[in-house]
């Protein structure tokens, strides 16, 4: 049995035979074992637009996700698994993680047995590349395509005024992609990541209740 923490209910998780399943209503904080994970904890106040963005009316707070990723590196630490998180996430500075090197492959992540590795979602399916930051322990570390994509579509290209995006928006509609094709992992990526948490279970480097 795995467990997927913080996913989308009715996403990509649901209904799949050996995984426990926690969208937004069972607050996956409070998860409590015993099984690996993988987790999605949520990234909006840890990655580039941290603030809001050039259009937020509020200037939001760096970090403050209700605990949401410190819960979810502990249930890593602890019963093993993967923790996923979008590249350059500032949550690694935070929390004293290793940053992965950009052009990939595994490094140390820190002295909790946790590894660390960065990925382009767009090798597994994703129609963007997606780079993205792993976070395992416990798990085997296979050798993963690494590297950017091309000829992908773009996350957000990135504006410097509310207004700028705006007028793209009007032009650009086509090749950007919806909030949910962004949020959804793509089929592929989450039997990657299905993978090394079941790994995690049976992993001789594996130290079950590891705080």
């Amino acid at each position: 049995m795995i467990a997927a923490l913080y996913v989308v209910k009715d996403g990509p998780y649901s209904d799949l035979e050996g995984v426990d399943a926690w969208p937004e209503a069972r607050d996956a904080r409070t998860y409590a074992g015993p099984h690996p994970v993988i987790a999605h904890p949520p990234c909006a106040r840890w990655g580039r637009y941290w603030f809001g963005g050039p259009s937020a009316r509020v200037r939001r707070v760096k970090g403050d996700d209700g605990g949401c990723f410190r819960a979810a590196l502990a249930s890593v630490r602890k019963w093993g698994g993967v923790l996923e998180h979008p590249e350059a996430s500032h949550a690694w500075k935070w929390f004293g993680l290793r940053k992965p090197p950009y052009h990939g492959g595994w490094v140390r992540a820190d002295d909790h047995g946790g590894w660390t590795c960065c990925v382009a979602q767009g090798h597994y399916g994703h129609r963007a590349q997606k780079m993205t930051w792993l976070y395992a322990v416990g798990t085997e570390r296979p050798d993963l395509i690494w590297g950017r994509c091309s000829g992908l579509r773009r996350m957000d290209r990135g504006y410097h005024s509310a207004e700028e995006r705006r007028k793209a928006s009007r032009v650009d509609l086509p090749s950007r992609l919806s909030a949910r094709q962004r949020l959804i992992t793509p089929e592929p990526f989450k039997e990657l990541l299905l993978r090394l948490a079941r790994s995690a279970s049976d992993h001789p480097g594996m130290i079950r209740g590891n705080p």
